[in-house]
Parts: structure tokens; sequence; C-alpha cells
């Protein structure tokens, strides 16, 4: 019953990719072969069915495993111990997240100088670092605002040394980092922290770690870039044609990628077993009902990887070329900003992580702002960031024109926002980029690339410097929309306050000047008593 519901609510957050495609594929530019719309359906059928299986097994085994360990971390006490573990589980929960490993295939299918492998556990390295970084923040009580503009300050600063074709993409790979599987493990070690550890123990540090957490990849794939550049002898190779799902068959697909996710997914299981035998302890049953639950995860997230690559990402890289075809009218490339923010829009409002962030800020501000409130500003934000992504890959504009202002924008912020939102935002920026993002939209932004670059000629940007990005759109745009919505709760949050200090001031008025006339009524009848 679990999966079926679970099923169904996948289905049901994919609908509108499937309206795109249905509209794109079937009536706008349908395909000449039909082989390519069995790919569509196995491979759009595959996403749906191995992400519901995914997530079930996530629920019984990862997600129970990363609440343990966090709850278990502090019984380590010293806190080199703590940031060492927070540290551990942060790189082995994120060389397990499916967006980063669909990442990492699409990089490497353009850019053969990367290794699938080495990338995952660079950007895991990053995440790792951060968020040992983020505890240790937490138990030293440094200010959340001053900690983002230094990292920040420092990240553009490395992008003077880093190659042009590293810089979208590690934007992108910070967003991808952040998921169905890291995210609960590394708020699991930041509750468990800030709960019991932290001076003020006050739920502005319990978020925020996401957001700290995310700056990571950015930086290790900077230095990533500026090693395999200076390795190569000082150049990056032209980008390969980026054609997904063409090369192999299904079952060709799966094959190859049996290694890969048992090397993604099993260090997280394999230590988490001394946890559980020295500090755990769980009943026999129980333990072994989760370990079977990452069995499920396993051939759930197998199922959806090797369906994304065989025809998923096909899929949005056949649309992003369809409204570049020079055969079309002029204008017709500028419909992709209308599916951008369509496609941006929807995901989120149906994306799981996003749905409980918007539960945990109810909760904290006491109904104040509702959930739905948070799902529609972060829909709007990253609906915007899809449509911006798209204005740059069609005019080839440099995507530092764009992240730049954005990011100073969002520092700014900062100065009139109060550190809770300040940590909900960056959290917000971490969540929004899942596995079905990297699913569709990137492939989609790598089509129209391709095809921009195409239609450019020599003088236009390669596929690897245009093409990336949406993810880094996706990762900015929530730190200006929930700030504001901050700035809006804080100004609606006052106005309550003097509103209630105005109505008790003119209750105590009212009731002093009762007590005057009172006073004034029993001193007359003294008065005449006396007489």
């Amino acid at each position: 019953m679990k999966f079926l519901r679970t099923l169904k609510e996948v289905f049901l957050s994919s609908l509108p990719l499937a309206a795109i495609i249905i509209a794109v594929c079937g009536f706008i530019a349908p395909m000449k072969d039909v082989f390519d719309y069995v790919k569509l359906v196995v491979g759009y059928a595959g996403v749906v069915f191995g992400q519901a299986m995914f997530l079930v097994g996530l629920d019984i085994s990862i997600l129970p495993i990363g609440k343990l360990i966090g709850s278990s971390l502090i019984r380590l006490k010293k806190t080199i111990f703590i940031i060492f573990f927070g540290f551990l589980f942060g790189l082995l929960a994120t060389v397990a997240e499916p967006a980063l490993s669909v990442l990492a295939r699409q990089t490497h299918m353009i850019m053969r100088l990367v290794d699938e492998t080495v990338f995952i556990w660079v950007m895991g390295t990053g995440i790792g670092v951060f968020v040992g970084f983020s505890l240790f923040r937490v138990l030293k009580d440094m200010n959340i605002k001053t900690v983002f503009v230094a990292l920040y300050a420092m990240t553009f600063a490395l992008i003077i040394f880093t190659p042009e074709e590293f810089v979208a993409l590690a934007f992108d790979g910070s967003g991808a980092t952040t998921g169905d599987v890291s995210v609960p493990f590394i708020l699991a070690l930041g509750i468990g922290v800030s709960a019991t550890m932290s001076k003020h123990k006050s739920v502005e540090d319990t978020f925020g770690i996401i957001g700290l957490a995310s700056v990571g990849p950015i930086i290790s794939l900077f230095l990533y870039g500026i090693v395999l550049k200076a390795m190569n002898g000082g150049v990056i190779p032209p980008a390969d044609l980026y054609d997904p799902g063409t090369a192999e068959n299904f079952g060709g697909i799966v094959a190859s990628n049996l290694g890969d996710v048992a090397l993604a997914l099993f260090p997280v299981v394999i230590c988490f077993l001394p946890f559980h035998f020295f500090l755990i302890k769980l009943p026999r049953s129980e333990f072994i009902r989760m370990l079977l639950g990452t069995a499920v995860v396993y051939v759930g997230l197998l199922i959806f990887l090797s369906s994304i690559d065989f025809g998923f990402a096909f899929a949005g890289k056949y649309i992003g070329e369809v409204f570049l075809d020079p055969a079309r009218p002029a204008w017709f490339k500028w419909l992709l900003l209308i599916v951008g923010f369509i496609l941006g829009a929807a995901i989120t409002l149906t994306e799981p992580a996003v749905t409980v962030l918007g539960e945990q800020l109810e909760e904290i501000t006491n109904g104040h702002v509702k959930k739905m409130t948070m799902r529609g500003t972060l829909a709007i934000g990253i609906g915007v960031a899809a449509l911006i992504c798209m204005v740059k890959i069609i005019t080839q504009i440099n995507i530092l024109w764009f992240l730049i202002p954005l990011y100073i924008v969002s520092l700014l912020m900062m100065k009139y926002t109060s550190k809770l939102f300040v940590s909900l935002a960056f959290d917000s920026g971490g969540v929004t980029g899942g596995a079905l993002t990297s699913a569709f939209l990137t492939p989609l932004t790598l089509g129209t690339a391709q095809a921009v670059a195409a239609t450019a000629g020599p003088g236009g940007q390669s596929v690897l410097t245009n093409g990336f990005g949406i993810i880094a759109f996706i990762s900015v745009t929530p730190l200006i929309a929930v700030q504001a919505l901050g700035i809006l709760y804080d100004i609606q949050l006052k106005r309550v306050q003097e509103s209630a200090l105005a109505n008790e001031l003119a209750g105590l008025e009212k009731l002093a000047s009762y007590a005057g006339q009172t006073n004034g009524t029993k001193g007359s009848e003294e008065d005449g008593g006396n007489e």
C-alpha cells in the first residue's frame, strides 16, 4: 500500500513533464523514428517506478539510519569526533545522492576528461568538509550572516583562477549534492548537535547547515577544474556531442550501472555498522529490516538512473533542440522561457523536500507563515530561475553576469532579514535541485545549448560553458524569494506586536481611569460621612 501511494505521488509530480513531452514530441514536432517513442515511454515509466521504489526503500532504511546516527553522534561528546563524523557522513550521504549521479553522467558525456566516480567523490568531499565546518560553527556560536558573506566572497574570488567550463558546472553540482539522501543525514546531524551542544539551543541553529554545506562542492569543483587543466597542459578539450540514451540498449545501460550504484550507496551502510554495534544496538528484526530496505533503495536507484540514461534525458535534449530548429520562426525559440518557467514552478510545487521545509516553517512561526505560502514562494522563484537560465543560453551571455548580481542582492538582503529566514533561505537553495530537476531540466538546457552552438558557429559558446547553470539559478533565486518572505513576515509580526501592545496600553489606561473614578467616588463618600 505504501509503495502504491508513493507511486501515485511520484506520478502526479511528473505530470507537468509528461504534458510538455506529449505536447512537443506528439504534436509540435513529432519524432520520425518509432523507437524514439519506445525510449520515451520506457524512460518515463522507469523514472516514475524507480523513483517510487527508491523513496520507499529510503524511508525504511537510509532515513532511519541518518536519524539514528545524528542522535547517537552527540554521545561521542568530544568536538573533534563530532566534526570528523559530520564530515564522514556528509561525504558518504552525498555520494549516494541520485541527482549527483545524474549530473556526473551528463558531465562525463560532454567532457570525457572528467571521471564520473572522481567527480562524485570530489563533490562529496566538499559537502563533508563544510558539514564539519557547519557543526563547528554551531558549537562556537559564529554569526551565520558573517560566515555566509565570507564564504561567498572567497568563492567568487576563486572564480578568477577557475576554467570557465567549470564555473556553471560547480554551481550546478552544489545544488545536485543536496537531495533525498543527503539532506536527511545533514539535518539529523544539525538537529542533534544544535539541540544538545549549541549555546542558544534555538531554531536558528537547526537551519542553515544545508546552506553552508552547499558552498563546499562549489569550491571543491573549482579546485578540481584547476587541477585538471594543469594536468592536461593548461587546456580543457572541446566538448563532445551530447547524445544521451542512444549508445546502448536498456539492458546494457542497467549492466553498466550495477557497480556505480553499489559504490555510491553501500559505503553509507558499511559505516553505519560500527555505530549500530557499539552505540545504537537496534533489535535484530529492525536491523535486518533496514538492511533489506537498502536493497530496495539499490534496485530503485538502479532503475531510476538507467531510465534517465535510456530515454528521459533524451526527451529533454530533444525538446531543447526543437525550439531552436532553424526551420521554425525566429520567435519560436523564446517559447522556451515559458516552458522553463512552467516546468520549474510545477516541479517545485510537488517536490517532497520543499513540502517538508514548508511544514517546518509553519510550525516554527506558529502558523503565521503557511506551508503553501512557502511552497508558492519557492515555485515562483524557481520558475523565474528556469526562465533566466533559458535567456542566458539563448543569448549566450556569461553566467556570471547573472549569478554575481543575484548573489550580491541575496547577501545584501541579509542585513534586513532575521537569522531564521537567512538560514531557511540558504537551506531552500540547497534542497530545490533534486533528482527530477537533474533528470529533465539539465538535459533540456544541454540540448538547447548544443542547438545554439550549432547555429552560432565557431564564435559561439560551447555546450560546456553555456549548457550548465540551471541548478545554479535554482539554488540562488530561493535566497532572494525566501528572504523577501522573511522581511514581509517580520513586518507583519511587528504590526501584530504593536497592535497587541497598543490594545494592552489602551486596556491599562481604561483600567487606570476606572480605578481613578472608583477612588474619587470613594473619597467623596468618605468626605460626606465625616461631615
